[in-house]
């Protein structure tokens, strides 16, 4: 895909859905119990030999099960700041996926820090579970600060009633992997894919979902869903279906929140 540029520290090109190195070998869901032993066959150093391997050795990988999260008394508060924009409709070859525009003020502001949002995109079925529950899809959407640091807003959908901001996405999206639609004049407000409740969430440390897997980045998976219909399931997964990640092994961190019960 075409990805979004956020940083090119140690020559890594960021994007949550389809992250990969510059150059980077090709991967599937379908090979992600191997991703870790991909090869870079144009590298002659180890480390840069494997660019996926903390996929396999990460000890702080996402996504996880979300059950079993102790409800924090004190946290920091969760405000998603977006605006309208003109995006870029985008076919990953991973995930139906918009990029945000040059410019875009919209932000995700936790506690006192900013959040720049950089793209959203679909995984269909959910890739964090609760307990043996699965949502049909899921909605991330990236923020990447110039520093590097990382947070990531989960969105579940579960099916109901259709958004008709996702059916906007749907409509605009390229059936052709790698292709954008950025000229469509269409503009999207990005809350409209939020819950009318988003103050409740679960929050651990984890990692990209897709290789690299890089670690570092801060999870907010919001605890009321969104409405899909089987509609826009069927189209969605007439795109992209089972390009999600299993759960990973929390090893010792622990999920906190706000949660309705």
């Amino acid at each position: 895909m075409n990805v979004k540029t956020l940083f090119t520290s140690t020559a890594v090109v960021f994007s949550l859905a389809t992250s990969v190195a510059l150059a980077a070998p090709h991967w599937t869901h379908e090979e992600q119990s191997d991703w870790g032993g991909i090869s870079d066959d144009t590298q002659t150093i180890a480390p840069l030999m494997y660019p996926y391997a903390e996929c396999s050795i990460g000890r702080h990988q996402s996504p996880v099960d979300l059950a079993g999260e102790s409800n924090a008394k004190q946290l920091n508060t969760l405000q998603t700041q977006y605006v309208t924009d003109k995006s870029d409709f985008y076919n990953s070859g991973h995930a139906v996926q918009v990029n945000t525009s040059a410019g875009y003020k919209g932000q995700l502001k936790i506690g006192n820090d900013l959040y720049p949002l950089i793209q959203y995109h679909f995984h269909a079925p959910s890739e964090h579970v609760i307990g043996k529950k699965t949502f049909p899809a899921e909605l991330h959407f990236v923020h990447v600060r110039e520093d590097g640091r990382m947070a990531v807003v989960g969105v579940l959908l579960q099916k109901g009633a259709a958004n008709a901001t996702i059916q906007t996405i749907l409509d605009n999206v390229s059936p052709n992997a790698a292709e954008h639609n950025p000229d469509t004049g269409i503009e999207i407000n990005p809350n409209t894919l939020l819950p009318h409740n988003a103050s409740f969430f679960y929050t651990y440390a984890g990692s990209l979902t897709t290789p690299p897997c890089s670690e570092g980045v801060s999870w907010y998976v919001l605890a009321k869903p969104v409405t899909v219909s089987d509609a826009q399931l069927s189209q969605l997964k007439a795109l992209y279906s089972d390009n999600t990640r299993l759960p990973q092994n929390l090893n010792g961190r622990i999920v906190t929140g706000k949660i309705s019960k």
